[in-house]
């Protein structure tokens, strides 16, 4: 597709395009789900690289604000049928919390904030320690623990 056709179906001016194309342009999250849109692509499709194993892994730099330190990443996408929960937890040292598998198709995603998270898959631990996120399917038994000494806080997603 053309430039011109790209912007004509996206919305987004020629010179805007040229802009992202060359990397010259810190672009909205908006512009780059109208040029998604328009080519029928996902979203993380435009910022992931192409040679990449797991592809719901996506960890990419997707905006950056004008102020150093102002970020937005994309860690990882999840194909969902009906609805997404958000949750937050804190658990001190010492708890654990034991879960029953989820249904089939369902998928749980994890990004610590502080502390280190002990995920059991199964009779796996997954450390995923601040600053870290993981994935899996989640029919199958699981709990998380917090085996340190300081409160581990994260955010779930539940992808149903």
């Amino acid at each position: 597709m053309s430039q011109a056709a790209l912007a004509e179906k996206s919305g987004v001016s020629r010179r805007m395009l040229v802009a992202i194309e060359a990397g010259e342009k810190n672009v909205s999250l908006t512009t780059l789900d109208r040029v998604a849109e328009a080519l029928d692509v996902a979203f993380s499709d435009l910022i992931q690289a192409p040679d990449v194993r797991d592809h719901s892994r996506i960890n990419e730099l997707a905006w950056a604000g004008t102020i150093p330190g102002s970020k937005a990443v994309l860690l990882a996408k999840a194909n969902a049928s009906r609805e997404v929960e958000l949750w937050e937890w804190r658990l001190e040292p010492g708890e654990h919390y034991p879960s029953e598998p989820d249904a089939d198709g369902w998928s749980e995603q994890f990004y610590v904030f502080e502390g280190c998270l002990t995920l059991m898959v199964g009779d796996v631990p997954h450390k995923i320690a601040a600053g870290e996120f993981f994935m899996f399917a989640s029919n199958q038994p699981h709990s998380y623990r917090n085996e340190g000494a300081v409160a581990v806080r994260f955010v779930r997603n539940v992808v149903i």
